[in-house]
Protein backbone atom coordinates (compact mmCIF):
# COMPACT_ATOMS: atom_id res chain seq x y z
CA UNK A 1 0.00 0.00 0.00
CA UNK A 2 0.93 3.65 -0.38
CA UNK A 3 1.21 5.98 2.61
CA UNK A 4 -2.00 7.81 3.50
CA UNK A 5 -3.60 9.65 6.41
CA UNK A 6 -6.36 7.83 8.27
CA UNK A 7 -9.37 9.53 9.83
CA UNK A 8 -12.20 8.04 11.91
CA UNK A 9 -14.90 10.70 12.21
CA UNK A 10 -17.77 10.10 14.63
CA UNK A 11 -20.37 12.10 12.70
CA UNK A 12 -21.56 12.11 9.09
CA UNK A 13 -20.96 15.86 8.80
CA UNK A 14 -17.33 15.41 9.83
CA UNK A 15 -16.86 12.65 7.26
CA UNK A 16 -18.31 14.84 4.52
CA UNK A 17 -16.06 17.73 5.58
CA UNK A 18 -12.98 15.50 5.43
CA UNK A 19 -13.87 14.35 1.94
CA UNK A 20 -14.59 17.89 0.77
CA UNK A 21 -11.28 19.17 2.13
CA UNK A 22 -9.16 16.92 -0.08
CA UNK A 23 -10.08 15.79 -3.61
CA UNK A 24 -7.85 12.72 -3.18
CA UNK A 25 -9.61 11.55 0.00
CA UNK A 26 -11.65 8.34 -0.17
CA UNK A 27 -14.36 6.96 2.09
CA UNK A 28 -14.07 3.47 3.57
CA UNK A 29 -17.22 1.49 4.36
CA UNK A 30 -16.87 -2.29 4.68
CA UNK A 31 -13.65 -2.35 2.67
CA UNK A 32 -14.38 -5.57 0.81
CA UNK A 33 -13.38 -4.01 -2.50
CA UNK A 34 -11.45 -0.94 -1.42
CA UNK A 35 -8.83 -2.69 0.70
CA UNK A 36 -7.85 -5.17 -2.06
CA UNK A 37 -7.59 -2.21 -4.45
CA UNK A 38 -5.22 -0.50 -2.02
CA UNK A 39 -3.13 -3.65 -1.70
CA UNK A 40 -2.85 -3.87 -5.48
CA UNK A 41 -1.87 -0.17 -5.62
CA UNK A 42 -4.70 0.58 -8.04
CA UNK A 43 -5.75 3.56 -5.96
CA UNK A 44 -3.61 6.12 -4.16
CA UNK A 45 -5.75 8.14 -1.74
CA UNK A 46 -4.15 10.88 0.33
CA UNK A 47 -6.67 10.35 3.13
CA UNK A 48 -8.92 7.43 4.04
CA UNK A 49 -12.08 8.44 5.87
CA UNK A 50 -13.35 5.42 7.81
CA UNK A 51 -17.14 5.49 8.19
CA UNK A 52 -17.31 2.77 10.87
CA UNK A 53 -18.17 5.23 13.68
CA UNK A 54 -20.62 7.55 11.93
CA UNK A 55 -23.69 5.34 12.44
CA UNK A 56 -25.92 4.93 9.37
CA UNK A 57 -26.94 1.41 10.39
CA UNK A 58 -30.38 -0.03 10.93
CA UNK A 59 -33.50 -1.17 9.10
CA UNK A 60 -36.89 0.56 9.18
CA UNK A 61 -40.01 -1.04 7.74
CA UNK A 62 -43.32 0.72 7.02
CA UNK A 63 -46.43 -0.72 5.34
CA UNK A 64 -45.07 0.44 1.96
CA UNK A 65 -41.26 0.46 2.19
CA UNK A 66 -38.05 -0.91 3.66
CA UNK A 67 -35.29 1.60 4.43
CA UNK A 68 -31.79 0.30 5.10
CA UNK A 69 -28.96 2.42 6.51
CA UNK A 70 -25.90 2.64 4.30
CA UNK A 71 -23.54 1.00 6.81
CA UNK A 72 -25.85 -1.96 7.43
CA UNK A 73 -24.06 -5.19 6.62
CA UNK A 74 -25.20 -7.86 4.20
CA UNK A 75 -25.50 -10.25 7.15
CA UNK A 76 -27.87 -7.92 8.96
CA UNK A 77 -30.08 -7.55 5.89
CA UNK A 78 -30.09 -11.30 5.28
CA UNK A 79 -31.05 -12.11 8.87
CA UNK A 80 -33.55 -9.32 9.49
CA UNK A 81 -36.95 -10.81 10.24
CA UNK A 82 -38.52 -7.55 9.10
CA UNK A 83 -36.84 -7.75 5.70
CA UNK A 84 -37.68 -11.44 5.38
CA UNK A 85 -41.34 -10.62 5.93
CA UNK A 86 -41.55 -7.47 3.78
CA UNK A 87 -39.21 -8.35 0.87
CA UNK A 88 -38.02 -11.95 1.26
CA UNK A 89 -36.21 -11.83 -2.07
CA UNK A 90 -34.01 -8.99 -0.79
CA UNK A 91 -33.02 -10.98 2.30
CA UNK A 92 -32.25 -13.96 0.08
CA UNK A 93 -30.08 -11.80 -2.18
CA UNK A 94 -28.06 -10.45 0.76
CA UNK A 95 -27.58 -13.95 2.15
CA UNK A 96 -25.89 -15.11 -1.06
CA UNK A 97 -23.35 -12.30 -1.38
CA UNK A 98 -19.78 -13.55 -1.16
CA UNK A 99 -19.05 -15.73 1.87
CA UNK A 100 -19.81 -15.42 5.56
CA UNK A 101 -16.81 -13.19 6.23
CA UNK A 102 -17.75 -10.81 3.41
CA UNK A 103 -21.37 -10.66 4.56
CA UNK A 104 -20.29 -9.66 8.08
CA UNK A 105 -18.12 -6.78 6.81
CA UNK A 106 -19.60 -5.63 3.52
CA UNK A 107 -22.28 -2.92 3.57
CA UNK A 108 -25.13 -2.02 1.25
CA UNK A 109 -23.92 1.56 0.94
CA UNK A 110 -20.38 0.50 0.13
CA UNK A 111 -21.62 -1.88 -2.54
CA UNK A 112 -23.78 0.77 -4.20
CA UNK A 113 -21.11 3.47 -4.00
CA UNK A 114 -18.58 1.14 -5.63
CA UNK A 115 -21.07 -0.11 -8.26
CA UNK A 116 -19.08 -3.15 -9.26
CA UNK A 117 -20.53 -4.50 -12.53
CA UNK A 118 -20.99 -7.93 -10.94
CA UNK A 119 -22.44 -6.76 -7.60
CA UNK A 120 -25.83 -8.09 -6.51
CA UNK A 121 -27.43 -5.11 -4.75
CA UNK A 122 -27.57 -2.88 -7.87
CA UNK A 123 -29.92 -5.40 -9.50
CA UNK A 124 -32.35 -5.22 -6.57
CA UNK A 125 -32.15 -1.42 -6.35
CA UNK A 126 -32.87 -1.03 -10.06
CA UNK A 127 -35.56 -3.73 -10.27
CA UNK A 128 -37.45 -2.42 -7.25
CA UNK A 129 -37.08 1.23 -8.25
CA UNK A 130 -35.42 2.09 -4.95
CA UNK A 131 -34.40 5.57 -3.84
CA UNK A 132 -30.85 6.31 -2.69
CA UNK A 133 -30.76 9.03 -0.02
CA UNK A 134 -27.44 10.85 0.28
CA UNK A 135 -26.08 13.63 2.44
CA UNK A 136 -27.44 16.17 -0.05
CA UNK A 137 -30.40 14.68 -1.96
CA UNK A 138 -32.52 11.71 -3.04
CA UNK A 139 -31.58 9.85 -6.22
CA UNK A 140 -33.89 7.52 -8.11
CA UNK A 141 -32.41 4.16 -9.08
CA UNK A 142 -32.80 4.89 -12.79
CA UNK A 143 -30.64 8.01 -12.38
CA UNK A 144 -28.08 6.58 -9.97
CA UNK A 145 -26.21 3.94 -12.01
CA UNK A 146 -24.17 5.57 -14.76
CA UNK A 147 -21.79 2.87 -15.95
CA UNK A 148 -19.14 0.48 -14.69
CA UNK A 149 -17.91 1.68 -11.28
CA UNK A 150 -19.67 4.98 -12.00
CA UNK A 151 -22.60 6.54 -10.13
CA UNK A 152 -24.33 9.89 -9.72
CA UNK A 153 -22.54 10.49 -6.39
CA UNK A 154 -20.42 13.60 -6.05
CA UNK A 155 -16.86 13.37 -4.64
CA UNK A 156 -17.90 14.45 -1.12
CA UNK A 157 -21.40 12.93 -1.19
CA UNK A 158 -22.17 9.91 0.99
CA UNK A 159 -25.04 7.45 0.82
CA UNK A 160 -27.14 7.67 3.97
CA UNK A 161 -29.79 5.04 3.26
CA UNK A 162 -31.65 3.11 0.59
CA UNK A 163 -35.44 2.88 0.50
CA UNK A 164 -37.08 -0.04 -1.29
CA UNK A 165 -40.81 0.03 -2.15
CA UNK A 166 -42.42 -3.22 -0.98
CA UNK A 167 -43.31 -5.20 -4.11
CA UNK A 168 -46.04 -7.69 -4.83
CA UNK A 169 -43.42 -10.09 -6.15
CA UNK A 170 -39.62 -10.02 -6.30
CA UNK A 171 -36.79 -12.50 -6.60
CA UNK A 172 -33.12 -12.52 -7.58
CA UNK A 173 -31.26 -15.41 -9.17
CA UNK A 174 -27.57 -15.46 -9.98
CA UNK A 175 -25.12 -17.79 -11.64
CA UNK A 176 -22.14 -17.62 -9.32
CA UNK A 177 -18.49 -17.84 -10.14
CA UNK A 178 -17.58 -21.00 -8.19
CA UNK A 179 -14.47 -19.45 -6.62
CA UNK A 180 -15.36 -15.85 -5.78
CA UNK A 181 -19.16 -16.31 -5.79
CA UNK A 182 -19.66 -13.05 -7.62
CA UNK A 183 -22.47 -12.92 -10.15
CA UNK A 184 -21.36 -13.95 -13.60
CA UNK A 185 -24.99 -13.16 -14.37
CA UNK A 186 -27.65 -12.09 -11.89
CA UNK A 187 -31.26 -11.23 -12.71
CA UNK A 188 -33.77 -9.55 -10.41
CA UNK A 189 -37.44 -9.55 -11.39
CA UNK A 190 -40.02 -7.44 -9.58
CA UNK A 191 -43.67 -6.53 -9.80
CA UNK A 192 -44.64 -3.64 -7.58
CA UNK A 193 -45.48 0.05 -7.30
CA UNK A 194 -43.22 0.88 -10.25
CA UNK A 195 -44.69 -1.85 -12.43
CA UNK A 196 -42.79 -4.84 -13.78
CA UNK A 197 -39.04 -4.35 -13.85
CA UNK A 198 -36.17 -6.68 -14.71
CA UNK A 199 -32.57 -5.78 -13.86
CA UNK A 200 -29.45 -7.67 -14.95
CA UNK A 201 -26.05 -7.55 -13.26
CA UNK A 202 -22.77 -9.29 -14.07
CA UNK A 203 -23.42 -9.41 -17.80
CA UNK A 204 -23.25 -5.85 -19.11
CA UNK A 205 -20.03 -4.08 -19.99
CA UNK A 206 -21.51 -0.89 -18.54
CA UNK A 207 -22.78 -2.52 -15.35
CA UNK A 208 -26.33 -3.18 -14.24
CA UNK A 209 -29.11 -2.58 -16.78
CA UNK A 210 -32.85 -3.02 -17.24
CA UNK A 211 -34.09 -5.65 -19.68
CA UNK A 212 -37.02 -3.90 -21.33
CA UNK A 213 -38.04 -6.80 -23.60
CA UNK A 214 -38.49 -9.04 -20.57
CA UNK A 215 -40.34 -6.30 -18.69
CA UNK A 216 -42.84 -5.93 -21.53
CA UNK A 217 -43.38 -9.68 -21.77
CA UNK A 218 -43.88 -10.14 -18.03
CA UNK A 219 -46.23 -7.16 -17.82
CA UNK A 220 -48.54 -9.03 -20.20
CA UNK A 221 -48.02 -12.47 -18.68
CA UNK A 222 -46.15 -13.02 -15.42
CA UNK A 223 -44.76 -16.47 -16.12
CA UNK A 224 -41.49 -18.09 -17.07
CA UNK A 225 -43.07 -19.15 -20.36
CA UNK A 226 -43.45 -15.51 -21.33
CA UNK A 227 -39.64 -15.26 -21.46
CA UNK A 228 -38.81 -18.48 -23.30
CA UNK A 229 -38.60 -16.91 -26.77
CA UNK A 230 -36.82 -13.70 -25.76
CA UNK A 231 -33.23 -13.60 -27.02
CA UNK A 232 -30.76 -11.35 -25.22
CA UNK A 233 -28.23 -9.89 -27.70
CA UNK A 234 -24.61 -10.68 -26.87
CA UNK A 235 -23.48 -7.27 -28.12
CA UNK A 236 -22.38 -5.15 -25.18
CA UNK A 237 -22.11 -8.08 -22.78
CA UNK A 238 -18.98 -9.17 -20.92
CA UNK A 239 -16.77 -11.95 -22.14
CA UNK A 240 -13.81 -13.36 -20.21
CA UNK A 241 -12.09 -16.60 -19.23
CA UNK A 242 -15.13 -17.61 -17.19
CA UNK A 243 -17.69 -17.23 -19.95
CA UNK A 244 -18.18 -15.64 -23.34
CA UNK A 245 -20.64 -12.86 -24.08
CA UNK A 246 -22.85 -15.41 -25.85
CA UNK A 247 -22.80 -17.66 -22.79
CA UNK A 248 -23.78 -14.77 -20.53
CA UNK A 249 -26.58 -13.84 -22.92
CA UNK A 250 -27.92 -17.38 -22.56
CA UNK A 251 -27.59 -17.21 -18.77
CA UNK A 252 -29.67 -14.01 -18.64
CA UNK A 253 -32.65 -15.96 -19.97
CA UNK A 254 -32.06 -18.93 -17.68
CA UNK A 255 -31.68 -16.80 -14.54
CA UNK A 256 -34.68 -14.65 -15.43
CA UNK A 257 -36.98 -17.65 -15.85
CA UNK A 258 -35.76 -19.14 -12.56
CA UNK A 259 -36.34 -15.82 -10.81
CA UNK A 260 -39.92 -15.55 -12.10
CA UNK A 261 -40.69 -19.09 -10.95
CA UNK A 262 -39.20 -18.43 -7.51
CA UNK A 263 -41.08 -15.13 -7.19
CA UNK A 264 -44.38 -16.98 -7.65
Amino acid sequence: MYDFAYQTPSAVADAVAALAADPEAKALAGGQTFIPVLKQRLNKPSVIVDLAKVGLTGITVTPTSVTIGAMTTHWDVAHSEDVKKAIPGLASLAGAIGDNQVRHRGTIGGSLANNDPSACYPAAVLALGATITTTTREIAADDYFQGMFTTALGPDELIVSVTFPIPEKMHYEKFRNPASRYAMVGVCVAKGPHGVRVAVTGAGQNGVFRHTAMEEALAKNWSADALKDIVTPADGLNGDIHGSAEYRAHLVGVMARRAVIAAG
